[in-house]
């Protein structure tokens, strides 16, 4: 027997026991891993008041960003708040570390039947004005801080100060008031005109746009029906006068630019928003949060037909234009 074939195969054996040795070690580690993540993973229910593609936008945004591992199961409320009750009453007994509602209905039911889950909500309007508060609840802003919108008001229209806005007082007094104290700080001056009834836009338009540079549309469902939006477009472009929407589809329609937020962001940060809750980084109760990507889109051809000049540093901020 040669010495040195003996040696080099005892060492060509000693590497194959090592290589096994690590290939187990791998897999153990793997499989050690795979039982931890599955431990340690969440249940995360999800009630949605219906079935609607801005809907099912935000929730893929949730989970793109949630916490890694969750598991989610969706519960559709249809619209309806009395089956919104009872699925939230469902999700109470459940595993379910965490709720999120997701629209007005879903988060009602939610507030009501579920106490001592976290809920976080969003895809909501104003969730303040109703009342969606509790010491187990929070959620994300659908709209627009009213200091972002005036600050990028003034960025595209560096030369106007005269604002004005039609507003139901039932639904957007206090809105308005905040709009017409903050507007100063970035020279504007806001004028609006109250409508009680859809009936009243037509006078009320005419005697805004008589006396103001720009029309900033509010979300008011008074103000705003499929009948009223052209109407105030095309009124408004008719006096040569460059209306703000807080929608893409308005700025499709011909206002000059629309500040608005992105469906999936809303989703991406609201799931951000649950992973912190569930880490324990942020504690319950707290304010609603805000989204801090925006939207920004432009007319073009509007712009063109009222012979404004989009400043040079506006132009960097758009997202998309018509």
């Amino acid at each position: 027997m040669n010495t040195f074939d003996d040696i080099d195969r005892l060492f060509r054996a000693g590497r194959s026991i090592v290589a096994r040795a690590m290939v187990g070690l791998v897999v153990l580690l793997a499989l050690n891993t795979f039982s931890l993540s599955e431990t340690l993973a969440m249940d995360i229910a999800i009630l949605r008041s219906s079935d609607i593609a801005a809907y099912r936008e935000a929730i893929a945004g949730l989970k793109a960003t949630g916490p890694i591992g969750a598991i989610y199961t969706e519960y559709d409320v249809q619209g309806d708040l009395e089956l919104g009750k009872k699925l939230a009453r469902k999700l109470r007994a459940s595993n379910a570390s965490l709720v999120v509602a997701v629209g007005l209905k879903a988060a009602l039911a939610a507030k009501v039947e579920i106490v001592d889950v976290p809920i976080v909500y969003m895809m909501i309007l104003d969730p303040l004005k109703h009342q969606l508060t509790a010491d187990n609840m929070t959620g994300t802003l659908l709209e627009v801080p009213v200091d972002r919108q005036l600050k990028i008001m003034r960025t595209f229209l560096p030369t106007l100060h005269q604002l004005g806005t039609l507003y139901d007082p039932a639904k957007n007094s206090s809105r308005v008031k905040d709009a017409i104290r903050q507007a100063p700080n970035t020279d504007f001056q806001l004028k609006g005109l109250p409508v009680e009834s859809d009936k009243d836009v037509p006078e009320q338009l005419r005697t805004l746009l008589s006396d103001v540079e720009a029309f900033w549309l509010m979300p008011d469902s008074t103000v705003l029906t499929n009948e009223s939006v052209r109407f105030i477009l095309e009124s408004a472009l008719a006096r040569q006068i460059p209306v703000i929407g807080f929608s893409p589809e308005f700025t499709r329609l011909g206002a000059l630019l629309s500040v608005s937020v992105d469906y999936g962001d809303v989703g991406r940060e609201t799931g951000l928003l649950a992973k912190r809750l569930l880490d324990g980084v942020r504690l319950l109760p707290l304010a609603p949060v805000p989204i801090e990507r925006l939207k920004i889109t432009v007319n073009l051809k509007t712009a063109k037909f009222l012979g404004i000049t989009l400043p040079h540093g506006a132009t960097s901020l758009i997202d998309e234009t018509y």
